[in-house]
């Protein structure tokens, strides 16, 4: 028998939202975020979690999200913003689960850069699975397209694009909401496989503004790279920010 997906409550993940008191050990800027989500059965999810964490959901579904976006201005805690290495577009795959303490945050299937050394970094300091990828931004007017080809063993795979545009008027997320669940994280999870521990680390930003997004184009192409059955739905969430500045903690073991 399996254990039934955690309940959590509103308060627990309001709670996510406060800085830690820990000092920060990076500042970045993630910029024009497109969030695209589908329901997932929560045992597919399960089967892929290290032990300590549990499937987090919501009506009783498990969610995937797919999320191009830019990250700007990242740099260490006591160096500045260096051009051509601080800037560069990302591309993940997550869902959401609930660690042991009842702490709701994300877990990421793969995190797509171009950049080798910020690759190297998150791999070897966070335990995630950041991957090599060539991508391509551009903007005409409101629409915002974004390119990015995989780098695996056979060369490069599949062009997945993604398109669109922000539309409508901008919000915060309500407490309770689908949109509250699927954006507002605070919390990342990683599994240091050498040592057979669990992680933890905190981000903080304000919460994002978001409005509804008009996608134009869209891939499903990381839940294959990532092992997953593939949707054969539109996505039944999809939204997007203008973005959010933000500070990041130490991971600590769980």
């Amino acid at each position: 028998m399996t254990d039934s997906p955690p309940t959590v409550s509103i308060e627990a993940r309001l709670a996510e939202r406060a800085a830690p008191s820990k000092p920060v050990v990076m500042y970045q800027r993630w910029e024009e975020l497109l969030f695209l989500h589908w329901p997932i059965l929560p045992e597919l999810v399960a089967k892929d979690l290290p032990p300590g964490l549990r499937v987090d959901t919501f009506d009783d579904q498990a969610w995937m999200g797919v999320v191009p976006f830019s990250m700007r201005k990242v740099r260490p805690r006591f160096l500045p913003a260096l051009p051509g290495l601080s800037d560069f577009p990302e591309l993940n795959l997550r869902t959401y689960v609930v660690d042991s303490q009842g702490r709701p945050g994300v877990w990421f299937y793969s995190l797509d850069t171009p950049k080798q050394l910020p690759n190297w970094i998150a791999r070897t300091f966070f335990h995630l699975n950041y991957r090599r990828a060539r991508m391509q931004l551009a903007e005409v007017g409101e629409r915002r397209m974004y390119h990015s080809e995989l780098w695996t063993e056979s060369g490069w795979d599949a062009l997945q694009r993604y398109e669109w545009a922000r539309t409508g008027a901008p919000c915060f997320a309500e407490p309770g909401s689908l949109d509250f669940f699927l954006v507002e994280r605070y919390r990342l999870f990683a599994y240091d496989t050498f040592r057979k521990r669990l992680l933890t680390g905190k981000v903080h930003h304000e919460p994002y503004s978001i409005q509804s997004a008009r996608v134009s184009n869209y891939s499903r192409r990381l839940f294959s790279t990532n092992g997953l059955p593939c949707p054969e739905d539109a996505p039944s969430s999809a939204l997007a920010s203008k973005g959010v500045d933000v500070r990041i903690y130490p991971m600590e073991v769980v």
